[in-house]
């Protein structure tokens, strides 16, 4: 965008109150900004569009600014970050009273999956497909972060992932746009509650705006090319269904998305989110992020780079400094107008307010409070609901589970005693002395008389088979073998991009040694990512991923395993057979020269030397008990929605949830469209024997897609609704319908 038509569109806000009292009287946040920003001089106006790390542990390098707390009191600082406690937060909240103005700081935090209470990685908690679970999860967090002094959270990453070997794929929702848009959603309203005012409510902060998740290779900060069809399409939608749930903050990403670093794109932040979504909150630079444009090559250095994000529309810096070094001379030098930095100014301030932090600086600094809302039984206990609704069961070939009780259980593997390990990347350590139960804890809390015989067989990591005459020796006493495998929990999460994501070291030559003893295995993964296990896919009667379910994992594995929760999570990736699927992902389109089955290679879009399909497809998580589906019904409710209607059925022996998925089968559209895509889901509880009616609803808006012009146009031209247990699990679906919305939007 040319800078006048962006100088103009800042002016035009600037000046709303001075045009018009009345439009003013409307909104008195508006009011007391505009009033407080006429009172700024630049060099304060500057200092709130910085930001700070505390100086100690960290997301990032440690700054090294030197005396911060000075900075603060000369008003130089408006947000700091990795500030924990009510005692720490109190001394920085103090030397912002003292500064000329008294503008209270924010303190901001990555409360990413919980923060005393540590909750499963948030693709675990993807893979409980329940909104209302997710949301309760980051409600108790937004409660423990607001008791202890933060009031902003850099969360929740909604960035889409197709590529398992992308460290950071654990921190957000998996590959699909319609379901990350609807967990986007639920974690907005999870962390802003009854919204911004109420002593409980954080800011949630969508990032990593925008398509960090599809970094060439799977390689963390790398660069991301790709059409502006699949942007909008593919990658945009969580973002703004986060937009619309009227999340406080954006988060811009590390990438240079199409040759242009995000931090530095006017496109992104000016055309699409502060002007075609009318996004009416602030934009924060990744750590560093801005300075790093000087890396990527796009500008020569901090200077640049300063004029660089203002005019794209960054309205805060993390910690690259280049706002607070430079901002004042490209003014004097005439190189940025100082509307832009009001603008940026005015949304910052204009969060300040909504927090109530004018009101009462210290609202968020109540040492009583801190004592008495962190880690409560109440919360553990949703914490543990919220594991157990994580835990996939991949494979059950042998009904193996749930363990009965009266068996001698050998335990093998370098994860059965794991404790913090189970909080996996991103969590916080608020509780040190925290008792965290592991596996084995949670088998013998319920099964206390039962002989658990245990040998670990190797590290995650090892070389050494030392300990595999041990471990068989334990398999050969025992009547199931429960083997506790996976990665490390800092094998996952932000810089943790790895080229093989097979099970580390020598865990599976240990679990081919125990298969070998006849025995029956169940093995238990725990990982930040899907993984590669296809030897033991094949071989293994019993696969349970686990996944990092935190401070209540081990009791909810057991709950699972010993069948006091039948499980019902679904996959929210997919996982592949082989590295070299990647990416891999359900809803890819179709090609000219499809295979017709799995081993169809002849002149078809295929591998020579590797099955079509995926190892565990998008959707797939099974159940101890099993549903028959039938009855499928669909018809028009007026213009806009389509309500599908069937029937469930429990045919098993156990009540258990099923989550029924709906998905449209494009067979002519244009332009093309994926061979399925997920428009709905619904969870439904049944006892044994039970059948309950299942209605979905979709709409018309979620059959558009953007064509060539990036015009929004109604399809498909043809399709088939499709009914399903998972992605790859079709048990329903319509004949051919032709132009099911006969009007265009």
């Amino acid at each position: 965008m040319p800078f006048r038509k962006i100088y103009a569109v800042v002016a035009a806000a600037a000046l709303l109150c001075v045009a018009d009292k009345a439009i003013c009287q409307v909104n008195t946040v508006d009011v007391r900004v505009n009033a407080l920003l006429a009172k700024m001089t630049l060099e304060e106006k500057i200092g709130q569009l910085n930001q700070y790390n505390g100086n100690w542990e960290a997301t990032g390098p440690v700054s090294q600014v030197g005396d911060k707390i000075a900075a603060v009191k000369a008003g130089r600082v408006g947000a700091v970050l990795n500030i924990m406690g009510t005692e720490h937060v109190k001394a920085f909240q103090d030397a912002a009273m003292q500064s000329r103005l008294k503008i209270p700081l924010l303190f901001g935090q990555d409360v990413i999956h919980g923060y005393s209470i540590t909750f499963p990685i948030p693709l675990a908690q993807a893979a409980s497909w329940d909104m209302e679970a997710i949301e309760r999860a980051e409600r108790v967090a937004a409660i423990e972060s607001a008791a202890s002094g933060i009031n902003w959270t850099f969360s929740p990453m909604v960035d889409i992932a197709r590529d398992p070997r992308w460290g950071r794929v654990m921190e957000g929702a998996g590959e699909d746009p319609f379901l990350g848009s609807k967990i986007a959603v639920a974690r907005v309203k999870g962390f802003q509650g009854k919204g911004l005012g109420s002593p409980d409510a954080i800011m949630a902060c969508a990032k990593h705006f925008v398509a960090y998740g599809a970094a060439i290779g799977g390689r963390d900060y790398n660069s991301v090319d790709m059409s502006l069809h699949s942007l909008w399409e593919t990658y945009l939608p969580p973002f703004y269904a986060a937009q619309q749930a009227g999340v406080a903050t954006f988060m811009n990403s590390f990438n240079d998305l199409n040759g242009i670093p995000a931090s530095g794109s006017s496109y992104l932040q000016r055309d699409i989110l502060k002007g075609k979504w009318n996004f009416k909150g602030f934009v924060v630079s990744d750590w560093g992020s801005i300075g790093e444009m000087v890396s990527h090559g796009y500008v020569k250095d901090n200077y640049e780079a300063a004029a660089v994000a203002i005019q794209a529309g960054s309205d805060m810096d993390m910690e690259s400094g280049s706002y607070i070094g430079h901002l004042k001379q490209l003014v004097t030098d005439k190189k940025v107008d100082v509307r832009l930095i009001d603008d940026a100014v005015r949304r910052i301030l204009r969060k300040k307010f909504e927090l109530g932090l004018f009101e009462n600086p210290y609202r968020f600094i109540d040492a009583k409070r801190e004592q008495t809302l962190l880690y409560t039984p109440e919360n553990l206990a949703v914490a543990r609901e919220v594991a157990r609704k994580s835990i996939v069961l991949l494979k059950n070939d042998q009904h193996l589970l749930p363990v009965t009780s009266g068996k001698s259980i050998g335990l093998i593997g370098p994860l059965v005693k794991a404790k913090r390990e189970l909080k996996g990347f991103w969590s916080l350590n608020v509780n040190l002395g925290e008792d965290i139960p592991s596996l084995m804890d949670g088998l013998h809390a319920q099964l206390p008389d039962a002989p658990l015989l245990y040998a670990p067989g190797c590290g995650i990591t090892d070389s050494s088979r030392a300990g595999f005459e041990e471990a068989v020796a334990v398999a050969r006493k025992s009547d199931v073998v429960i083997m506790a495998m996976g990665e490390a929990p800092d094998m996952t999460g932000e810089a943790k991009s790895r080229s093989s994501i097979h099970l580390p070291g020598i865990q599976e030559e240990l679990i081919k040694a125990i298969v070998a003893t006849g025995k029956p295995v169940v093995l238990v993964l725990m990982a930040g990512r899907p993984m590669v296990f296809d030897w033991a896919s094949e071989h293994v009667p019993t696969i349970v991923y686990a996944w990092w379910l935190g401070s209540q994992g081990g009791y909810a594995m057991a709950d699972v395993l010993l069948g006091k929760y039948n499980p019902s999570a679904k996959l929210p990736m997919t996982f592949p057979r082989s590295e070299g699927q990647i990416p891999i992902y359900y809803n890819h389109y179709s090609t000219g020269r499809p295979p017709a089955s799995d081993t169809d290679r002849f002149y078809k879009s295929a591998y020579t030397d590797l099955l079509n399909s995926p190892r565990y497809a998008f959707g797939h998580g099974l159940s101890y008990t099993s549903f028959a589906y039938s009855d499928l019904k669909w018809e028009r409710t007026g213009k806009e929605n389509i309500k599908v209607s069937f029937q469930v059925k429990n045919t098993g022996d156990y009540a258990g949830e099923e989550t029924s998925q709906l998905y449209i089968h494009n067979i002519v559209s244009r332009p093309l469209r994926p061979v399925k895509e997920l428009k709905g889901f619904k969870k439904v509880f049944l006892q044994p024997g039970e059948t309950k009616a299942v209605t979905i609803v979709f709409t018309k808006e979620e059959l558009c897609s953007y064509n060539e012009k990036l015009e929004k146009v109604v399809l498909p031209v043809a399709c088939q609704i499709m009914i399903g247990s998972a992605s790859d699990d079709i048990r329903l679906q319509t004949a051919t319908i032709n132009n099911i919305f006969s009007e265009p939007l």
